[in-house]
């Protein structure tokens, strides 16, 4: 079975093809934007033009025109193909190859936008300890409680104690299958990890009789 991981969550763009559990094929390039100008040539230029028989992307959270995008290049290529399609979280992603170099409990820490960043907490050899979380970088120092932390938005706490390190780790899709069989099988729905910054205008009242 092959499979094509897609993730544009993030500032990264990143492709991987696996034969099984084989990495055959990967590109990964910080982008920043763009996305959806640079992923079609990306899984073009995979072996086979990155045809598979299972899909898996990138939810979230992150930004939200890129998680768009991989969702919906996700879902058109396994329509196109009759293969299969799951998603997977950025933030797994980042713990699961940042805990197989060292085990040590983990807080990944990714840009937010609005000042604020994403949050979530993770142990050997992988077990998120919560679900991500949109704080302000005070509340998130708070909650490492001891950990390392790791990811984009560490400058934001760095910003704040200099004693955390800067780390600028993103997803890159060629950890994909190192995640466990229930953490790679998400619905492939956009997972913004905080509510929209737009709301629908509040129905107009009632006329009085």
């Amino acid at each position: 079975m092959r499979t094509l991981v897609i993730d544009t969550a993030t500032a990264a763009c990143s492709v991987a093809l696996f034969e099984d559990e084989q990495l055959i094929a990967h590109t990964h390039d910080v982008v920043g934007r763009g996305h959806a100008e640079r992923l079609v040539p990306m899984i073009a230029a995979l072996p086979d033009g990155g045809r598979a028989d299972r899909v898996l992307v990138d939810v979230g959270p992150g930004s939200f025109t890129g998680i768009r995008v991989g969702i919906a290049a996700a879902r058109a290529l396994a329509f196109g193909w009759g293969a299969e399609v799951a998603g997977y979280g950025a933030p797994s992603l980042v713990a699961v190859a940042a805990l197989a170099a060292d085990p040590r409990p983990l807080a990944v820490v990714m840009e937010g936008g609005h000042g604020e960043v994403f949050m979530q907490g993770f142990t050997a050899p992988f077990t998120a300890l919560d679900a991500p979380r949109s704080l302000t970088p005070a509340a998130a120092l708070a909650a490492l409680d001891g950990r390392r932390a790791i990811g984009s938005g560490t400058r934001w706490l760095a910003a704040l104690d200099p004693d955390v390190p800067l780390d600028d780790t993103l997803p890159d899709a060629r950890h994909a299958l190192s995640l466990p069989p229930a953490a790679r099988a998400l619905p492939p729905v956009p997972f913004y990890g905080r509510a929209p910054d737009a709301k629908l205008p509040a129905a107009a009242a009632a006329p009085i009789a």
